[in-house]
């Protein structure tokens, strides 16, 4: 058993997923698994796959189920992962030489405390950079929206949670929608007081890619709009986010929940009669922005 599971949720990536396997046979340290989850791709990834755990470079294990999203590929992987801690790792992006060794070491400082949940990297660019701009903060123990309304830290974090506490938090599966959030879900852990310790390591390299969720983000909430008035409405009712950004969320409860005058209404209850005042603000930006 592993104690580290690096988790890829991939969807017809044969084309560029080996860069991230090149980089998780050049780790300094082994004790990870590298789990895949397949989300119904159609093209050579098996074959590509196959070869990966023959080359017996990296413990693989390999899981295919039929398309349904980022989220509910990840709810199968936490069910299937063996390490204590999961990393969530796209497969358009890669890690640093060291970034497991330096994950586990971390990861130990806080794995038996029961007031963390995980700890957390950096994001950075191939140049080394980081991903939403430099603000050295060192070490910093928060949850994962402190770390944004307190500490004002942007842009995308590398966050290794604890394997058990997403078993305690899964992923909502709507019929017939394929993208939620992960915010949804770190929100949901951060308001248990469940901390992570955040550290300015670049350990996780993006290179968002015009095919990737980053990318189509817009149009994946528009498309799921059950996920995405969920995860608006719940920030709206957290006392930790500012006014002004509860104004922004509010606009965009309005803005995605366009597919389903049931779903509509129905989530419309879920927040503060206040702020459907701002409900034609959300459509007009719905109606100019398709």
């Amino acid at each position: 058993m592993a104690f580290l599971t690096v988790f890829t949720p991939v969807y017809n990536r044969a084309y560029i997923i080996t860069k991230l396997y090149d980089s998780l046979c050049r780790q300094t340290c082994d004790d990870f698994e590298w789990l895949v989850v397949d989300d119904g791709s159609t093209d050579n990834i098996d074959e590509l796959m196959e070869k990966f755990i023959a080359d017996g470079k990296v413990r693989i294990r390999y899981f295919k189920q039929a398309n349904g999203g980022k989220h509910r590929a990840i709810n199968r992987g936490v069910s299937e992962a063996s390490g204590r801690m999961f990393f969530i790792v796209d497969s358009d992006d890669h890690l640093t030489d060291k970034a497991v060794e330096w994950a586990i070491g971390k990861s130990r400082e806080i794995i038996d405390n029961p007031d963390f949940a995980g700890i957390s990297g950096l994001r950075i660019k191939p140049d080394g950079s980081k991903i939403g701009g430099e603000n050295d903060f060192s070490i910093i123990d928060a949850d994962a929206i402190e770390i944004r309304t307190r500490y004002g830290v942007t842009g995308d974090l590398a966050e290794i949670y604890k394997t058990d506490v997403l078993r305690r938090f899964p992923f909502p599966e709507f019929p017939g929608e394929k993208f939620c959030s992960e915010g949804l879900i770190w929100n949901r852990i951060a308001m248990t007081g469940a901390r992570l310790r955040y550290c300015y390591e670049g350990i996780y390299v993006c290179e968002y890619l015009g095919d990737g969720l980053t990318a189509g983000r817009v149009k994946c909430r528009r498309e799921s709009p059950e996920y995405s008035m969920l995860l608006y409405a719940e920030a709206l009712k957290n006392p930790a986010i500012s006014l002004k950004t509860k104004i922004k969320y509010a606009i965009l409860f309005w803005r995605y929940g366009e597919k389903s005058k049931k779903s509509f209404f129905s989530k419309a209850k879920m927040i503060h009669p206040i702020y459907l005042t701002l409900a034609p603000a959300g459509i007009i930006i719905r109606k100019l922005k398709r």
